[in-house]
């Protein structure tokens, strides 16, 4: 030690002790993937938010966040999304506008990188915050017309423009005349220009316009209406159909207390507002919908090709009764979330931000879904040409029908609808 260095030498051992400790903290931070300077930084949580009404007097979707939750539990059980942890924020629209708008304020808030599989009629209101923080919104249930024109939007079904063209399509082949029953509200005004257009496909007329209260608790008069309108005489081919959400079942069954006079009047409606679920309830092979024609964005419920989802269902839900596998808003969750999955994994080691998940989809990647859709991509040149649906780029849909009250496909295999509306 000279006298201008005071400080005494170090032991030879205690520089090892201190390289093997560094040694052994860099080893940990790496496990952990925190090493200062490694490749894929921080594998922080992939933090998303899933949002649906609960609750509520009109239409209810709890088993939406509910499969959201459930799918979270499954992919951390097998390590995540590319290693990372998927953290699911589930909020409550209250099936209002200042609900809509608090859940998208809580996205931003708690910086997630998509809002997921979800649903929520007022378009407007949540999808201007999420626009303003560069959230996408990943595999809405298609029941705005916002969810098709919002450049953060990805859908991944037709929504109600490619549910109520095809019901229209379908009942062109059985129906000379037909009702339409849909709720007096903003999203029900562009129900019966859809339908028609389908009908019109099937070289039939319009279908009468019979509007009605999203959350009546009675529909005798609407059920006359519609009755009286699809069956001008006895030899006329009536239907009636009904796209009410939640309250279809109130319809029909003011309807089946009135029919008695229009016995031959066949029924319709469309996946979402009629489930397996709903016709159990209801009798059955013995009760209303016996019979009815049915159109859905995905293969029918008892399709293998949902034996995936329903493992997940059966292992990881723990008897959430709130999740239905036949609901069509439970469907698109899985569907929206296998989305989310594959454009993170595609990121590799790359950060995963709101802007890097919307750059994946934007630049491309084509997601496969097992058969339930076809395979889906956002890009400009994948956009189906309809005018007031920009963003849609899945125009399938299924014909299925009631028999013996089961849900059964009546028609194989899909129906794209993409020339129907891009002529409507």
């Amino acid at each position: 030690m000279s006298p201008s260095d005071p400080t005494p030498p170090r032991p030879a051992k205690a520089y090892l002790l201190a390289a093997g400790a560094l040694v052994a903290c860099a080893s940990v931070l790496a496990a952990c993937g925190v090493l200062p300077g490694a490749a894929g930084g921080s594998r922080e949580p992939v933090t998303v938010m899933t949002m649906a009404p609960e609750k509520t007097a009109a239409t209810n979707k709890p088993g939406m966040p509910a499969m959201a939750l459930a799918y979270a539990r499954w992919v951390n059980a097998n390590g995540g999304i590319g290693g990372r942890e998927l953290k699911v924020i589930t909020c409550n629209d209250h099936n209002d506008t200042v609900g809509a708008q608090d859940c998208a304020r809580r996205a931003v808030e708690k910086n997630v990188v998509a809002v997921v599989g979800s649903y929520s009629q007022f378009g407007r209101s949540f999808l201007a915050p999420l626009e303003g923080a560069g959230i996408p919104y990943i595999g809405g249930y298609g029941i705005t017309d916002e969810e098709f024109t919002s450049p953060l939007s990805y859908p991944v079904n037709g929504g109600q423009p490619a549910l109520m063209a095809g019901l229209g399509r379908q009942l062109a082949q059985a129906c000379s005349r037909v009702s339409l029953v849909r709720p007096d509200t903003i999203a029900g005004d562009q129900l019966p220009a859809l339908f028609d257009a389908g009908l019109a496909a099937g070289g039939r007329g319009k279908a009468s316009d019979v509007r009605a209260v999203e959350d009546a608790t009675d529909y005798t008069p609407e059920a006359r209406q519609a009755l009286a309108r699809a069956s001008a005489d006895l030899a006329t081919k009536g239907c009636v159909t009904a796209a009410l959400g939640d309250r279809t079942d109130t319809f029909f069954d003011s309807f089946r207390r009135t029919r008695d006079e229009y016995p031959a009047v066949r029924i319709a409606s469309v996946l979402g507002s009629v489930d397996q679920s709903l016709i159990d309830r209801t009798g059955g092979r013995n009760g209303v919908y016996e019979g009815a024609s049915l159109t859905g964005w995905y293969p029918v419920s008892s399709d293998r090709r949902w034996d995936t989802m329903r493992k997940v269902i059966n292992e990881h839900a723990f008897g959430d009764n709130r999740i239905d596998p036949t609901d069509a808003g439970v469907q698109t969750t899985w569907i929206a979330y296998t989305v989310l999955k594959q454009a993170v994994e595609s990121l590799g080691d790359g950060e995963v931000t709101a802007n890097t998940v919307r750059d994946a989809l934007d630049d491309g990647l084509k997601v496969q879904t097992g058969g339930l859709t076809p395979t889906l991509s956002w890009r400009f040149e994948d956009m189906i040409a309809v005018r007031d649906f920009p963003r849609l780029v899945n125009a399938y849909v299924t014909f299925q029908k009631v028999s013996e009250g089961r849900m059964v496909s009546a028609q194989k295999g899909f129906v794209d609808m993409a020339k129907t509306l891009e002529n409507s």
